[in-house]
């Protein structure tokens, strides 16, 4: 059966239980055609007519079943009047049962089995149908019968308990995966305030450096003319940064709950070969290579180089053993490109959780337009890259 085939009938209920009656019928009609004819109850056509007729309970069976219920209790009196039980009368009882313990509770399915069998085993003891080939008592029947309702009230139990099962098993996997995209969403929040609070101190330290020569300007504007022109076209210079990074300050959306901001200012490029020394003297042998000539950059794009640096060297130490790390800095003419290589260990095999500091160089390289790539080297070990875009600091973007 496609799948194609079995959405159909989960959407079509009735249809497909109709289905079902067709097929009990014509069961039933294999059994009588086999049947000799001098064994057969009845005409051909009046056996197949009893024979839909207590197969039509089964149409019913999902979308109506306490009516067909009472349907199929109600085809009782066909053995009882003519003295013949279609073989869809059975098929149809056990078809009930199950169904009835399947989609059920277990109480309703209790009392549907009871309902429906306990008329049988009576029908069976108070007029029992002759048979003209063996010789069978009612304590035969009720037993036959006993045993077939278990079998069949069993079997929709145990489908009713998979389904239940399955069902939790998927509610658990929906909420696992809620909680862990709430958790990257969480991860990701926090990240992009902690960006916030470090471009906060940028700005911060921008704004009180401007206050400073705004001061010593026009201390010495009528002195020394000169040096307040300088003054002043530093302040320039600085208010122009100043703007770039008070735009990018409220595209990360910072919270009013975060603490103050200390005035001091984040580390930057001339932090980075402190901090290969550091990370050299923890036990990882790390060489720093530059290319190009560094020019004037804005803090917050050194801080996110800064930033990456120490974030890939971390892992490396933590994860690389054995191992040794190159940190090298590009410096073009449009953009900045970083790239910490190690030859360690490299992530284990299947491991896709991504951690808060991966989280963290994807925020802040996206800040300024720029692109991150992460992953384990061909050769062996890890590599982490960035390219940012460099924007002229004598430009201020509208």
């Amino acid at each position: 059966m496609t799948a194609g085939l079995r959405a159909w009938l989960r959407r079509h209920r009735l249809a497909a239980d109709a289905l079902l009656a067709v097929a009990v019928v014509l069961v039933d009609a294999v059994f009588v055609l086999l049947t000799p004819v001098d064994f057969r109850p009845g005409p051909l056509p009046a056996a197949l007519g009893w024979s839909v007729l207590c197969a039509a309970p089964v149409a019913l069976r999902r979308t109506a079943p306490w009516p067909a219920v009472a349907a199929a209790l109600a085809t009782l009196a066909v053995p009882v009047l003519f003295g013949h039980a279609p073989t869809t009368q059975s098929l149809t009882f056990v078809a009930l049962t199950y169904t009835m313990a399947a989609h059920r509770r277990a109480r309703p399915a209790v009392l549907a089995t009871v309902v429906l069998w306990v008329p049988v085993a009576a029908v069976n003891v108070l007029d029992p149908i002759a048979d003209t080939v063996f010789e069978v008592g009612p304590a035969y029947l009720v037993l036959n019968n006993l045993l077939v309702a278990v079998v069949a009230y069993a079997v929709g139990r145990a489908v009713h308990a998979r389904r239940a099962s399955t069902e939790a098993l998927r509610e658990r996997a929906r909420v696992a995966e809620q909680n862990q995209r709430s958790l990257a969403e969480q991860a990701v929040a926090d990240e992009r305030r902690r960006i916030a609070r470090e471009l906060h101190d940028v700005v911060a330290h921008h704004v009180s450096v401007m206050g400073v020569l705004a001061t010593g300007a026009r201390r010495v504007l009528r002195r020394d003319p000169d040096a307040a022109d300088e003054a002043i076209a530093t302040i320039e210079d600085t208010g122009r940064a100043t703007l770039r990074e008070l735009r990018r300050l409220l595209d990360v959306l910072r919270t009013d709950a975060e603490p103050a901001a200390d005035l001091a200012p984040q580390p930057g490029l001339a932090g980075i070969e402190p901090l290969v020394e550091q990370v050299r003297e923890a036990g990882l042998p790390v060489t720093l290579r530059v290319e190009g000539e560094p020019g004037p950059l804005e803090e917050g794009v050194a801080l996110t180089v800064y930033r990456i640096v120490q974030e890939a060297l971390t892992n490396a130490l933590k994860h690389a053993g054995e191992a040794t790390a190159v940190v090298r800095l590009t410096f073009g003419a449009a953009y900045l490109a970083v790239e910490v290589t190690d030859t360690g260990r490299g992530p284990a095999p299947g491991a896709v959780r991504v951690g808060h500091g991966l989280v963290g160089m994807r925020e802040r390289v996206g800040l300024y337009g720029g692109t991150l790539r992460t992953g384990a080297r061909p050769g062996g070990g890890y590599r982490v890259y960035a390219r940012i875009p460099v924007e002229q600091l004598g430009a201020v973007p509208v």
